[in-house]
């Protein structure tokens, strides 16, 4: 901005007029520059300061009228309003989560503490399942699972503290001993075929009925081929897709007769020629019945628990079977059905699975362990703190708002595994002034 000539001629005689009379004020060098260019030329055109805006009046119509930069109040230093202690604070409301490790991209992870050494998490094992690597010969091995062994020994130390159905009530127990060993081998061929979409309490159940209600001796091929397919079907009516295994039994009993001399296959192509046998019962059949082991017989709660522990990802038990038996120790073939069943019953139900009892979720060793949520709420009275758990649905009273939260993510019976979120909950005003 340029100044008018009238407004230099102006200034020119106010300063000549009364030099001795203008007020001193704080100036820029800029603008005392501009003064002695008036003084020295006169008609010199000079720039002159900027003001601001808002300012009513031109500051270049007076000199004693212009302010400067520095002396305007809206460039003052604010004051901070000091704060009385019992002055209730500003609502603030912010969040605060620690970083977690994704248990897919993470190994297996030691208990460790957070910084005031009190909260433990447990990180979990990603799905390390078998692979199949080609050796400097050029053959391929399969390399088993990572940390199977481990898992099995737990599996089994846990399966020594609860007594599962399968273990009293398991199709290789339900033969009657006082029969010939020919009857016996039927006997556990039957519930096999009777267990299929079946408790085991209820094939129980079923076997004791037929051994019962069957002419004396029981429970035999003679009479099973003898018996009305009515009453039969009547005898097993409380075990799953009844009508179709009494044709199964009836069509079973005359292939014994006249292709087996009475006896049940030997082999486990024999036993899937019968109607109504898988390769699961045929496996089952020949290690409970003969005492020989050729494959693992591999039902759904196997197929679904080493599924979750990340052994392999297959979809259907067949499929399960054949990677199992890829790298599993022969040894371990007959006893794994039994331990994973029982252990299915238990522990890791299909539905409603007990992780906070699992010492795989504990240790982290389970990928698929089940969480849930839990807050951990922090009671501040003065110098005292007390440690309140919240479990999901349930609600904050009016003196647990208001104070530090720590959120955490527990195993089904309370143990932490994951991760802490500290989370400071908005306040309102009259609990404030109350006593926190």
């Amino acid at each position: 901005m340029r100044t008018s000539r009238i407004a230099q001629e102006t200034f020119k005689l106010s300063q000549a007029i009364s030099p001795n009379k203008s007020t001193s004020r704080r100036q820029t060098r800029s603008f005392a520059n501009s003064l002695s260019a008036f003084a020295a030329a006169g008609s010199a055109v000079v720039a002159t300061p900027l003001v601001s805006q808002d300012d009513d009046s031109s500051s270049l119509s007076s000199a004693s009228s212009t302010t400067d930069i520095e002396d305007n109040p809206r460039f003052s230093p604010s004051r901070k309003r000091k704060r009385d202690i019992d002055t209730p604070s500003t609502t603030v409301t912010s969040v605060s989560i620690s970083t977690r490790t994704s248990p897919r991209k993470s190994g297996v992870k030691a208990e460790d503490e957070d910084a005031e050494g009190k909260v433990k998490r447990i990180g979990k094992v990603k799905r390390q399942p078998a692979k199949e690597v080609v050796n400097g010969a050029g053959e391929v091995e399969i390399h088993p699972p990572a940390h199977w062994e481990e898992v099995y020994e737990a599996v089994r130390e846990m399966r020594k503290r609860v007594l599962a159905p399968v273990d009293t009530m398991g199709c290789e127990s339900l033969a009657d001993e006082g029969l010939s060993e020919r009857d016996q081998r039927f006997q556990t061929l039957i519930a096999l075929m009777l267990s299929s979409q079946t408790k085991d309490t209820t094939t129980a159940a079923t076997i004791h009925n037929l051994q019962t209600s069957l002419p004396f001796p029981g429970l035999t091929l003679a009479n099973i081929l003898a018996v009305d397919p009515t009453t039969l079907n009547t005898l097993i009516y409380a075990v799953g897709f009844h009508n179709n295994k009494t044709r199964y039994i009836k069509a079973t009993a005359l292939i014994l007769q006249e292709q087996f001399n009475d006896d049940i296959p030997d082999t486990v192509a024999g036993l899937m020629s019968l109607p109504g046998v898988g390769p699961k019962m045929a496996y089952l059949c020949l290690s409970a019945a003969w005492g020989r082991t050729e494959g693992i017989g591999v039902d759904v709660h196997v197929h679904r628990i080493t599924n979750l522990w990340g052994w392999h990802k297959t979809r259907g038990p067949e499929e399960t079977r054949k990677c199992l038996e890829a790298w599993l120790p022969r040894e371990r073939w007959h006893e794994i059905n039994h331990l994973l069943v029982g252990f299915g019953q238990t522990i890791c139900a299909p539905v409603g699975r007990r992780c906070g009892e699992c010492t795989l979720a504990e240790r982290g060793l389970c990928p698929s362990a089940v969480v849930e949520r839990k807050r951990v709420v922090k009671r501040r009275r003065g110098k005292e703190e007390e440690d309140v758990m919240v479990g999901k649905g349930e609600e904050l009273t009016k003196e647990e708002e208001g104070v530090v939260i720590k959120e955490e993510e527990v195993l089904a019976c309370g143990e932490v595994v994951k991760r802490e979120e500290e989370v400071v909950v908005k306040v309102e005003e009259e609990l404030l002034t109350g006593e926190i």
